[in-house]
């Protein structure tokens, strides 16, 4: 007899998870605040992953239908800083659809999927997917979907000492942007996204913007988050995806990190459902796998943002990409 587990939280760490688990013997049953469909902050480039991995947790078919990403370019402020190909392709795939295509593979494997429900508790076999922790930051995220948006490549990135702001393309031949901006007393009217871009410094793409068709519905924010790793405890609680660790959005690796996340917990997991391993056993194993994994890149994620989001540091960037100093492709995959 296999002990059952409890998620609580629904995104892609908590899903995947659940469906890695259901696919191995363990009953799941996942808590999610909100419903599916339904639009994230989110920059929906996905990086990194692998066939492999998307294998091994069970949903790789869900990704037959995404676009595939080459190519990507740089600005700084409104002054392309770079333009290159990308190492491997990348996936532009919403969270709209993503989450809800998760969520019915998850049912269907027979998993129990109680939303509108917030969980309570901190018993054995409950694993926290439920986001990041919340407190101060300095920082206001913001994504909307547009239509009619031209591209100047698959990805395309927007640095400015204000913040940045992600482009790709998803499904239905809409474009994502998502932007990490600093926040404000308060921001300039219209459009959120479009006048917290304005207000950061990047009135040509603003116009860009404005001239496009924002998708209703799709605007969301998120601030009092905190990048890096969430909760420093050895009390035993399990946390996978944001609950664990968040990484600068400018990357396009935080989506792949909840895969992964959730990858790197099923096996302890199983495990401790089966009674071969104790509660907190499971959880010290999944913890070093978490820092194993992830420690390398986000600290060159954090050292990167800071270089980028300073007009020297950007130049100083430029000039060493530009002189072949440093390569982008090596840059790429340290973050990854």
């Amino acid at each position: 007899m296999t002990r059952a587990i409890t998620i609580a939280g629904g995104g892609l760490a908590g899903l995947s998870l659940g469906i890695a688990l259901q696919l191995r013997g363990v009953q799941v049953r996942l808590i999610e605040a909100a419903s599916y469909p339904r639009y994230r902050v989110c920059g929906e480039f996905i990086s990194g992953i692998t066939e492999t991995e998307l294998d091994a947790l069970g949903i790789r078919d869900l990704f037959s239908s995404a676009r595939r990403h080459t190519t990507t370019v740089w600005f700084d402020g409104e002054r392309p800083m770079l333009s290159r190909p990308l190492s491997a392709p990348a996936y532009g795939l919403s969270r709209y659809f993503l989450d809800a295509a998760l969520a019915e593979r998850f049912t269907k494997l027979g998993g129990e999927l109680r939303c509108g429900e917030r969980f309570e508790g901190d018993d054995e076999g409950v694993v926290w997917a439920a986001g990041r922790m919340k407190g101060e930051s300095e920082w206001l995220g913001l994504k909307a979907h547009f239509d009619g948006l031209a591209l100047g490549a698959d990805l395309e990135i927007h640095l400015n000492d204000g913040g940045y702001i992600g482009l790709t393309r998803v499904e239905n031949d809409r474009v994502n942007a998502c932007g990490l901006f600093r926040r404000r007393d308060a921001v300039s009217g219209g459009h959120a996204l479009i006048a917290a871009t304005r207000d950061a410094g990047l009135a040509l793409l603003a116009e860009r913007l404005s001239d496009a068709r924002p998708v209703e519905g799709s605007l969301k924010g998120v601030s009092h988050f905190s990048l890096g790793w969430q909760r420093e405890s050895d009390d035993g609680r399990v946390t996978i995806g944001d609950s664990a660790v968040m990484i600068p959005p400018f990357t396009g690796n935080g989506m792949t990190m909840a895969f992964q996340s959730a990858l790197v917990s099923a096996e302890p997991l199983v495990r401790w459902s089966a009674g071969a391993i104790e509660w907190n056993e499971a959880a010290a194993e999944i913890k070093l796998a978490h820092r194993r994994l992830f420690a390398d890149r986000l600290g060159w994620a954090r050292m990167l943002q800071s270089l980028l989001l300073h007009r020297l540091g950007r130049k100083f960037a430029a000039i060493l990409l530009s002189l072949g100093v440093v390569r982008f492709e090596t840059l790429y995959r340290k973050v990854r």
